[in-house]
């Protein structure tokens, strides 16, 4: 079912001052008139002009006029009206090559408005320029491979691995020895190739490379990162069978010894994750209301905690707080920010203790069935399975964030083979080996060192498009490709759509006008890009700004981007071991194969890359992508018309005359 566009009214803050509001009133006036094509990167300035915007650096007239030209940039319309202009959404279209060329538009928007950063210009330069590495002279160019001579190897030797031959290389601080690049620098070339803006992922994330081991420098294949994924999205969870109410209704319906037993597992260590000596130094708690807390107890934990939570977003101690070792995890459990955070979780724990404890003491079947017909002891068991839900879902899930072939491999469905070999146990290796290491956050809260369960259960990933996605779409495989059982299959699933929300539709300009404004604005709470903080700092900067302007900020974080949601499940008791109910995951491939790479290619070599190899438009469109003087390849980063030239062409020195 398709949301509805729902128009908003916007209109300037109250005390806004009369020539504040009219500037504003013209440049709605301006954007309502504007043609779609008249919009674009850099309109900000050329649209503040156009309205005879003068001196609005600290008022709230500069974060409304960017808000409202990004949003008409992105497709919304408007009309004048009392109390002020209306703002509509634009609403996806029904028709797949309509609606990917709006997609794209707007993403490409926020692209160009970046490679034009004459920092992005700098490295994208140096990347393409050549330098000396042994006795070669390299470019970036060498890791592309020309469409022509790809073209020509598969017609006179058909689809082999002498041909192609994809392997993963994981993405880490060291450097290609075939070319002297730094591995990130390689895959953030090419991440600028793609359709949306590059930006860094907080938490968790892994980039992954593809490379080609038939050339001479291993031209790059395609590109993949695994990161800590959306914490909450309620298609996935519920397809999972672990969201919240639909995991309880399940246990009442059937409750067991190993959920009681679970249940008083995950209580208990919560509590013990938890360090309390300067909560019990300071008074706030004594060594008995551990053990047998009290209503008193709990409502003193949490006065602690909003007294520590208002210090930290009020103090000035962020760059005392960064300097402090990765490892002082005591150090860091005494900043005001996890003070505040662990008051708070003790607090909570101790209250499920109360109301809880003595249904699982000891922890049986009969027990639990005795705690649903408490409505506060089945309110506790639901904080307990959230709680759980949010400390897993960033250790034992992850997100396929970027997942793409480049030119000339997209012509032979390479996407598919990047999809699978991103799920790989080659992949699963180094994601396990890379995160067993001890926890941040949960270090912090317990003042020692926490080991977090470094096996992936579950890979989620979206289509870019709303409509469709074809590097997604029948993507499967036989279990057995990856070690696992001949009767089993793995692959992307379908689960639902996204709701189509977020920021990707603001533009930094816009993001540091809105938080400007909010501190103008005497905000209590501050973003400080502190890990631990809270998720997502972009978007609660985005809505502590909206919100200053006294403009809905759900609403205007819409994007109107519906996009397919897919999910890949890794192993057979997906619910049980995503919540630890059990220890050990049952999965569904061999986490230890060493031939993965190979037999993930011979797969898609046989289901897909021979057929399109076969096919004279498809080798025709890749000998499109040559590497002769100029260079015209799709591998190349579009950096926008209007910047300086680039290096000389001469300079480059590409592999093929």
């Amino acid at each position: 079912m398709k949301e509805e566009a729902k128009p908003v009214t916007l209109s300037l803050p109250a005390d806004a001052s009369r020539q504040e509001t009219q500037a504003f009133a013209r440049l709605c006036t301006l954007l309502a008139s504007a043609p779609l094509e008249s919009m674009g990167v850099n309109s900000h300035d050329h649209w503040i002009q156009a309205a005879k915007i003068k001196n609005l650096y600290e008022q709230p007239l500069l974060a409304a006029a960017y808000t409202a030209i990004d949003l008409v940039d992105q497709g919304w319309t408007i009309q004048a009206a009392k109390p002020g202009p209306v703002f509509t959404p634009p609403l996806a279209s029904g028709d797949r090559e309509t609606e990917k060329a709006r997609v794209q538009r707007q993403e490409h928007l926020r692209r160009d408005e970046q490679l034009r950063q004459s920092s992005v210009r700098r490295f994208v330069e140096r990347m393409e320029r050549t330098h000396q590495h042994g006795d070669r002279l390299i470019s970036i160019f060498d890791l592309m491979r020309d469409g022509r001579e790809l073209a020509d190897a598969l017609q006179s030797a058909g689809v082999t691995t002498e041909v192609i031959s994809p392997y993963v290389q994981i993405v880490d601080s060291s450097t290609c020895e075939l070319t002297g690049f730094k591995l990130h620098d390689i895959w953030r070339y090419f991440r600028h190739t793609w359709s949306n803006a590059y930006a860094t992922v907080p938490g968790r994330s892994m980039p992954i490379l593809i490379r080609d081991a038939a050339t001479e420098c291993h031209a790059v294949i395609g590109l993949a990162a695994i990161s800590s994924p959306v914490v909450q999205i309620a298609e996935r969870d519920h397809w999972m069978g672990w969201e919240t109410d639909q995991f309880l209704e399940q246990v009442r319906a059937a409750p067991t010894a190993d959920i009681a037993r679970w249940l008083a597992r995950r209580i208990k260590t919560q509590q013990e994750e938890i360090y309390v000596d300067d909560l019990l130094r300071d008074g706030v708690l004594q060594p008995t209301d551990l053990a047998a807390p009290t209503s008193e107890v709990i409502g003193q934990l949490r006065a602690d905690a909003e007294r520590h939570r208002q210090r930290h977003h009020q103090a000035s101690t962020i760059r005392e707080v960064r300097n402090i070792e990765r490892d002082a995890w005591v150090d860091r459990a005494t900043t005001d920010l996890f003070r505040s955070k662990r008051a708070a979780a003790l607090a909570e724990t101790l209250e499920v203790v109360t109301l809880l404890g003595a249904y699982l003491s000891p922890p049986t079947a009969e027990g639990l069935a005795k705690a649903f017909s408490d409505s506060k002891a089945r309110a506790q068991m639901r904080r307990v399975v959230r709680r759980t839900r949010g400390e897993r879902v960033g250790t034992v899930i992850a997100d396929l964030t970027v997942c793409g072939a480049v030119a000339p491999y997209n012509a032979l469905v390479a996407g598919k083979l990047v999809g699978a070999l991103a799920v790989s146990p080659t992949v699963l290796a180094a994601y396990r080996s890379k995160y067993a290491r001890p926890s941040e956050i949960a270090s912090a809260m317990a003042g020692r060192p926490i080991l977090r369960e470094p096996r992936l259960s579950f890979i989620g990933t979206t289509s870019l498009y709303g409509t469709g996605s074809s590097q997604y779409n029948r993507l499967f495989w036989p279990a057995e490709v990856m070690g696992g059982k001949r009767e089993n299959r793995m692959g992307f699933n379908e689960l639902g759509r996204s709701r189509s929300f977020g920021t990707s539709h603001f533009s930094s300009e816009t993001v540091e006008a809105l938080v400007r404004l909010s501190a103008l604005r005497g905000s209590l709470v501050r973003v400080n890009n502190l890990f631990g903080e809270g998720v997502s700092p972009r978007l609660r900067k985005v809505r502590l700004g909206i919100a200053a302007l006294g403009w809905p900020a759900n609403d205007l974080l819409r994007h109107g981007r519906e996009r397919i949601l897919y999910g890949v499940p890794l192993v057979e008791n997906l619910r049980d071991y995503s919540l630890g109910i059990d220890e050990k995951p049952e999965y569904l491939l061999n986490p230890e194969l060493p031939e993965a790479d190979a037999r993930v290619a011979d797969w898609w070599f046989e289901r897909w890359c021979r057929r399109r190899a076969a096919r004279q438009d498809v080798l025709e469109s890749m000998r499109t992508h040559s590497l002769v003087r100029p260079v015209r390849h799709g591998a190349r980063v579009p950096l926008p018309a209007g910047n300086e030239t680039l290096p000389n062409d001469q300079e480059m020195l590409p592999i093929f005359t």
